[in-house]
């Protein structure tokens, strides 16, 4: 935008300039030629009464004074032959002159001007002023310089004019794109400076009222979700008295245990809803994934279903909040029980990532997915479920700095891969 506006402020100068700079040259020239022309035809006025009068004692140091004066030469031809002043031959333009007509023609080097002289003693006789090219060109060499330098100055002055222009426009437009791409990345906090030129004051106005609106919007979504989340408090609480009642010490610490885990994703989503955030994220991943495996290993004893664990060693830090990492294992592991039957084995890998982060790969032998589904779609399920458990995994990777895979191998089953950064700093 800069160069162009550059561009466009420089051909239009340039124009202008070559609109006046080429008459006014050629101007100059004009003027130059008629001085010269001018001086000539003075000289030759000056001479005119001394030649009529034919006193040579005066005519003589005259003529050669006017001669001597300047560049142009000076010659004067006399009815009876004689030639005063700088020699010169007796050209055509002369010998019009003695038969008493004066006239000016272009001569090699110059311009010859012979002016007639009628009424002299002994007939008529004819003064010849000779100017050279230098003196009809003289100062017009300097003029166009000074011209052409002053045009330059103009020239440079409308460029720098328009690049404050177009700086203070392209910093401004900057402003606009960097603002746009924070609020993209989630910085809600990030506002434009309307005092910007022109329209771009007024998007600048609008992008900040649109800002502020979704900030409102946002703050609404987390408090109806806190209060949401907060609501199940109460009958989870009831649940829990009801486990505890439970004779089965077994079954009650198994129930327990259940509620204690749905109590912890409604603080979680809590916590989450009213997160205002900027602030660092990250989770142990070997100490997570072990503690919810171990969870969910004894419900896959109940379904006669088969575990193979290979899971590093810790610490494996990475980008995502100990909640969020529970939320997201939890559903790779139940979309195993829900959408395969009873015995199905299964298979949790936990690695670290090269450069930081880890990787959690969940395989099952089950049927796999059906033809034609994406079941990373929010709201798309091939097993008559939500739909929402595999997009929770996606969305904690995107957030984490990694990516969500999800591939049906050839020997059938489903393949899990869930990858996620490590912690910023």
């Amino acid at each position: 935008m800069r160069r162009r506006i550059l561009v466009l402020v420089g051909a239009t100068v340039l124009l202008v300039l070559v609109a006046f700079a080429v008459p006014l040259a050629t101007l100059i020239r004009t003027v130059a030629e008629s001085s010269a022309v001018s001086a000539a035809t003075v000289q030759a006025q000056v001479l005119t009464p001394a030649v009529a009068g034919g006193d040579r004692s005066v005519l003589v140091p005259a003529v050669q004074n006017a001669d001597g004066r300047d560049a142009s030469d000076v010659s004067v031809f006399l009815p009876d032959g004689t030639v005063l002043g700088a020699p010169a031959p007796r050209s055509p333009v002369v010998r019009l002159g003695l038969l008493g007509t004066s006239a000016s023609t272009e001569a090699a080097g110059g311009r010859e001007l012979v002016f007639a002289v009628t009424g002299a003693a002994g007939g008529n006789a004819a003064i010849r002023v000779f100017v050279p090219d230098a003196e009809l060109t003289r100062g017009v060499t300097r003029s166009w310089l000074l011209l052409g330098g002053l045009s330059l100055v103009l020239l440079a002055g409308g460029l720098l004019l328009a690049d404050r222009l177009a700086r203070t426009l392209v910093d401004a437009t900057t402003d606009l794109s960097g603002v746009s791409e924070r609020l993209a990345a989630g910085d809600l906090s990030a506002r434009a400076d309307p005092g910007a030129p022109a329209e771009l004051g007024v998007v600048a106005s609008a992008l900040n009222g649109l800002a502020g609106r979704i900030s409102e919007l946002l703050r609404e979504e987390r408090e109806n979700v806190a209060d949401l989340a907060h609501r199940v408090r109460t009958p989870l609480t009831a649940l829990q008295l009801d486990a505890e009642a439970l004779r089965d010490p077994d079954e009650s610490a198994r129930l327990s245990a259940g509620v204690d885990g749905v109590r912890r994703a409604v603080t979680g989503a809590i916590e989450q809803a009213r997160r205002r955030g900027g602030t660092t994220r990250s989770a142990d991943a070997a100490a997570v994934v072990r503690e919810r495996v171990e969870f969910w290993r004894v419900l896959a004893e109940d379904t006669d279903r088969s575990v193979t664990l290979h899971l590093a060693d810790g610490p494996l830090p990475v980008a995502c909040a100990p909640g969020d990492l529970e939320a997201c294992v939890d559903a790779l592991l139940g979309n195993v029980f829900a959408h395969t039957p009873d015995g199905t084995a299964f298979a949790v890998e936990l690695s670290a990532r090269t450069g930081g982060g880890a990787r959690v790969v969940v395989h099952d032998d089950g049927p796999g997915l059906p033809p034609g589904t994406d079941p990373t779609s929010r709201g798309v399920s091939g097993g008559g479920s939500t739909g929402l458990g595999l997009d929770i995994a996606r969305r904690t990777a995107d957030q984490g700095g990694g990516a969500l895979t999800v591939l049906s191998p050839a020997g059938g089953g489903l393949r899990v891969e869930l990858e996620l950064g490590p912690p910023a700093g």
